[in-house]
């Protein structure tokens, strides 16, 4: 098999769900984060994701996995996105169910295809370098491993989890890989400043590229019961039977991540690898992380987001996003956060951008849904 042969099996899927809570109040329910253009080049997250993976396999093989009330807005910012590769889940339930069903999917209409999930709302400038990373993995994946993208840590953080890297993986057309010792959750600074100097360990980009039959292979052993649902859906999907099935299976489905269901057990049984990703990346995953995109990481700088801003500084860093027309003026703040729209004003610093999401948890347990 040459590694021609592996390219032209390979199939992209796309999962664009979550709220993304940590960008409160900006990412709502019904306006995810992966709708929004949070580095102001004019494309959305889910665009740029899109305008990614079409050089690699082409427009017509990639699948979009999202939520029933997003169709609508993901169609239009996709419009070469084709109506059979679009899969609706009729309510959240993590990335097992939504990577899990798509691999199923497609296995039954291609057995041998080779799938590759990246999530819908991170940032990647290097386009030339997740390509190749991610053509390493395609290859890796090809020989029976699951195969991951680790990213190469540019500075201690404690917001993303890691990947402890082992050995050499001898794979052709595929220089860099690496097997997989183990994940590990997001650490505290002391531990990830060690990580950092040791050099073993790399970033958990959260992508994920396997033979579909050996991704759902594991998910069975480690899952039994979550992957015969997702089997019961596959079944039926290119079938009048779709919508009945859904209705009745869908719910009743494990909400799980799948670094628990397949990434961390595959890692334990030595079938998991990783490629080291030396470029940009980030999963825009509180509004600390959007400051620093727009500022290149210089501290000094103030961030504005919003096409009509009406915005005072003076020395003042930090981001503004503003939503509404409302004028605002900041003096002599530094490192803040503010986030203005017509029905919620969020402020804070970008030390605490991370404790947001715990705003939005106590909004639920309040019973306001309307402004989430």
């Amino acid at each position: 098999m040459t590694t021609q042969d592996s390219l032209d099996r390979f199939y992209s899927i796309i999962p664009a769900g979550g709220i993304g809570s940590r960008l409160w109040p900006l990412s709502r329910a019904d306006a995810p984060k992966f709708l929004h253009d949070l580095t102001g080049s004019g494309s959305t997250l889910l665009r740029a994701t899109w305008d990614r993976l079409a050089p690699l396999n082409g427009e017509q093989r990639i699948m979009v996995v999202t939520g029933r009330a997003h169709r609508a807005a993901v169609e239009g910012q996709l419009p070469a996105l084709e109506d059979h590769n679009v899969v609706l889940e009729s309510e959240p339930k993590d990335s097992t169910a939504a990577i899990g069903l798509a691999a199923a999917i497609l296995r039954r209409r291609e057995p041998d295809v080779i799938i590759g999930s990246f999530a819908a709302d991170h940032v990647i400038a290097d386009s030339r370098g997740f390509s190749r990373a991610v053509r390493e993995a395609i290859v890796v994946a090809d020989e029976g491993y699951i195969a991951t993208i680790g990213i190469t840590p540019t500075e201690p953080a404690i917001g993303f989890g890691y990947i402890h890297v082992g050995g050499e993986l001898t794979v052709e057309g595929a220089p860099s890989a690496r097997m997989v010792e183990s994940f590990v959750e997001k650490p505290d600074l002391e531990t990830a400043e060690a990580y950092v100097a040791g050099g073993d360990y790399l970033w958990n980009g959260g992508m994920f590229i396997a033979r579909a039959d050996r991704l759902l292979e594991q998910l069975g052993q480690t899952s039994p019961e979550l992957l015969a649902g997702i089997e019961e859906l596959a079944e039926a999907w290119d079938t009048p039977r779709r919508g009945a099935v859904v209705d009745l299976v869908w719910p009743a489905l494990e909400k799980i991540a799948i670094d628990y269901t397949v990434a961390e057990p595959a890692a334990a049984a030595g079938r998991l690898a990783v490629i080291p990703g030396d470029f940009d990346w980030d999963d825009v995953g509180d509004f600390a992380s959007i400051a620093k995109l727009h500022s290149g990481g210089r501290k000094s700088d103030l961030a504005i987001l919003g096409e009509n801003a009406r915005v005072l500084a003076d020395a003042s860093s930090g981001i503004v996003v503003a939503g509404s027309d409302r004028l605002i003026s900041l003096i002599g703040v530094n490192d803040i956060i503010v986030v203005d729209t017509p029905d919620a004003l969020l402020v804070t610093t970008t030390a605490n951008a991370q404790r947001v999401k715990s705003v939005v948890d106590a909004l639920k347990l309040s019973g306001r849904s309307d402004v989430l």
